[in-house]
């Protein structure tokens, strides 16, 4: 709860030469009230009824103004008030608490620069107002006033620092405080970022993959439904089955979506090399020739890097399939060679979608298949080749290390 004296602190923080002005006015009073206290009295320090000097009321005037600008010019206002106290040594008898001014335009000086020029600048205040009381001052060299002007010079300047080495300390706790908080949101921002990017890979692989089959297996639907209605059942039936499949696999991505009052979400775990089978099946059913060759039977791999492998050849399968047509032949084989997995897909394909693929066809163009799987490896430090065979074809050859902790990224061969 916000109290009077919090509000007071602000307002006096919002007008700084107000304040400054306040504080200078309270100097100047208890140095004229100091200049009452008679320090050589019979009893000792003792009050006495007498009227100042005038010299002693205009230095002390004088002082006290110079302190309403301590924070614009810290360096001039000490400047000003060490002249005065300096006068106020050498002339004033009895003396007048005017180097009280330069003991607040000290501690100014010193919570408002660094440390060196806070050593420099106090060790001149002090030598020189001390020095100077006790060589030309009208009292011995011994009084206890010119020990209680260096004491109280040595507390400003002490003071001061201190106040400056605890605001740069609190400054430099909220700035790490900021920069932790920063990079969290960055951080979170990043997370959320590559999270998009994955789930966005993943539709693309299903939805691509099972309308591709789709498509391939309503035309042979179409062009057999008259003569060969038993085929064209067939057909419609893979159809079915690819749509189901579709349907539950973006059933299953867009369920990591889902905020935690949802409706729970499919528990099916992601796809892997252990539906290879499975994937290479619907592609015959659709009437392309697929070759598997696998040399990692009983192998375990971890499972970002089992569900990359099954994309990569569920997404070069599908490009075969949609730029090499059914007449042509693929192979998929998958190897496992030291602390790597390779996945090679090859075919035979001339290319039926309007164009060769020798140098560049249509699947290097603005498509998003191979952009997928080159993410997709980058992400597990491994590395991604894909061109025209000579002779006719394509290829895709990809290594990913089963380590993705210790990977990193290699150059393409």
């Amino acid at each position: 709860m916000t109290t009077a004296l919090d509000r007071a602190r602000r307002r006096l923080k919002a007008h700084p030469l107000a304040l400054d002005a306040a504080l200078a006015a309270g100097v100047l009073v208890c140095m004229v009230a100091g200049s009452f206290v008679d320090p050589r009295g019979e009893h000792g320090v003792s009050w006495a009824v007498r009227r100042p000097e005038p010299l002693g009321l205009v230095l002390m005037a004088l002082g006290a103004a110079a302190l309403v600008l301590r924070r614009r010019a810290p360096r001039t206002v000490l400047a000003v008030t060490g002249t005065v106290s300096l006068a106020e040594c050498v002339t004033g008898d009895p003396r007048a608490p005017v180097a009280m001014s330069a003991v607040v335009a000290l501690f100014t000086v010193a919570a408002a620069t660094d440390r060196p020029t806070t050593w420099r600048l106090g060790l001149t205040t002090m030598t020189v107002l001390t020095g100077a009381a006790m060589l030309a001052g009208p009292m011995p060299w011994y009084a206890q006033e010119n020990v209680a002007l260096f004491a109280w010079t040595g507390m400003a300047a002490a003071g001061g620092d201190a106040v400056r080495s605890r605001r740069a300390f609190v400054h430099a706790i909220r700035e790490r405080a900021e920069r932790a908080e920063r990079t969290r949101e960055e951080e979170a921002r990043r997370r959320v970022a590559e999270e998009r990017l994955r789930i966005a890979r993943d539709l693309h692989d299903v939805v691509a993959h099972h309308i591709a089959l789709v498509n391939v297996q309503a035309g042979v639907a179409a062009h057999v439904m008259d003569k060969r209605p038993d085929q064209a059942k067939e057909a419609l039936a893979h159809v079915r089955e690819a749509g189901r499949s579709a349907l539950e696999e973006l059933r299953a991505t867009v369920g990591l979506l889902r905020q935690s009052d949802d409706p729970e979400a499919p528990t099916e775990p992601a796809p892997g090399l252990d539906r290879l089978d499975e994937l290479v099946g619907t592609f015959r059913s659709a009437g392309l020739h697929v070759e598997v060759a696998r040399t990692d039977q009983g192998a375990t791999l971890p499972a970002a890097v089992d569900l990359a492998a099954f994309r990569i050849v569920q997404e070069a399968l599908t490009n075969v399939q949609k730029h090499a047509g059914t007449t042509a032949k693929a192979e998929v084989s998958v190897v496992r060679v030291g602390p790597d997995v390779e996945i090679t897909v090859l075919d035979d394909g001339a290319g039926t979608d309007g164009g060769p693929r020798e140098g560049g066809g249509p699947r290097e163009g603005g498509g998003h298949g191979l952009l997928g799987m080159r993410e997709r490896v980058t992400a597990l430090a491994g590395t991604l080749t894909t061109g025209p065979r000579y002779g006719g074809g394509f290829r895709v050859h990809a290594i990913l290390p089963v380590d993705t902790r210790t990977g990193a990224p290699k150059e393409p061969a």
